[in-house]
């Protein structure tokens, strides 16, 4: 199935701005939240970009990721503060895990060390959270936020990791973690049984389908600067089968703030039309290296054609 992009998307009233969108979710009713790390840290859209609603303005510390479940409540990773919060759609704490700027040892395991991403269950509501960037590890909660589980080391064997980024489902029985420094996803139970893998280029975000659409979308970032400007090194979103073989994906292969080009792809959602949002760490890749610097794109809409 061919996508176009689609220009301009975001109606942004004057003067807000992101910044830079870290990550993006949609709800139930196909309402975008796009967590960022502007002034406005949740800014809320329709389907058609027309702006909602704002929160969370002077409440944290690094916005990073951001997960809806089923009852359309928000899980919230803030990777500065070492906090996964539970918040109702308009901004009301349900509970915390973590405590707010005491990070847990550096790569001993324990959660959090600025953790990145989470996904949750779909029937049991557990949590599963990728505590990425100070450890090398899935941590596995309750619906109540009681700790289960936790797995993952340093390393590049299977069932290691290299900054565990970003986490879905495959299917119900599965949880896909996109390893990104070690150029591959990788499998495993609900327990955190090591099952498969598959290479891929730096894979730094991943979101399921909506609508019985039982694939996976994965957005690769770019190259590392020793290869700056060689196209076809990831900047480009790959969608997999259950059975992890791409089936079709989209992108320019090149970076730029060209309508089908990325720039420093972070976080992914899809809607329930088939529509693909890609959030972007733009400002800290590129724009704020600029002289001046300047906020560049850093939300994209790709739609089926």
């Amino acid at each position: 199935m061919p996508y176009q992009p689609v220009p301009y998307w975001a109606k942004l009233p004057h003067p807000m701005s992101f910044k830079e969108a870290t990550s993006v979710a949609v709800d139930s009713q196909d309402r975008v939240y796009i967590f960022n790390r502007g002034n406005w840290p949740m800014m809320i859209f329709d389907a058609d970009g027309n702006f909602i609603e704002t929160w969370g303005a002077g409440e944290f510390n690094r916005p990073h990721g951001i997960f809806i479940d089923g009852d359309d409540n928000l899980y919230l990773a803030d990777d500065d503060d070492h906090v996964v919060e539970k918040r109702t759609p308009s901004g009301e704490i349900i509970f915390r895990i973590g405590e707010r700027g005491k990070p847990a040892a550096w790569q001993e395991g324990d959660p959090f060390n600025r953790p990145t991403d989470i996904v949750v269950h779909p029937e049991s509501r557990d949590i599963f959270i990728t505590d990425g960037y100070g450890n090398s590890r899935v941590h596995k909660y309750g619906p109540e936020g009681n700790h289960i589980t936790s797995w993952g080391s340093p390393g590049a064997l299977d069932g290691q990791f290299s900054l565990p980024h970003n986490v879905c489902m495959l299917g119900d029985d599965r949880i896909v973690v996109c390893d990104r420094e070690n150029f591959r996803i990788q499998v495993f139970s609900l327990d955190g049984e090591y099952l498969d893998q598959k290479h891929m280029h730096r894979p730094i975000a991943c979101a399921n389908g909506r609508a019985g659409d039982d694939r996976i979308y994965v957005a690769e970032a770019g190259a590392p600067a020793v290869q700056a400007g060689v196209r076809n090194l990831g900047q480009r979103v790959v969608i997999l089968d259950t059975d992890l073989n791409e089936v079709d994906s989209f992108g320019a292969g090149l970076a730029g703030e060209g309508h089908d080009q990325f720039i420093a792809s972070h976080g992914i959602a899809t809607d329930s039309t088939g529509a693909v949002y890609i959030a972007e760490v733009s400002y800290t890749n590129t724009g704020s290296n600029l002289n001046p610097p300047r906020e560049v794109t850093s939300l994209r809409k790709w739609e089926p054609v």
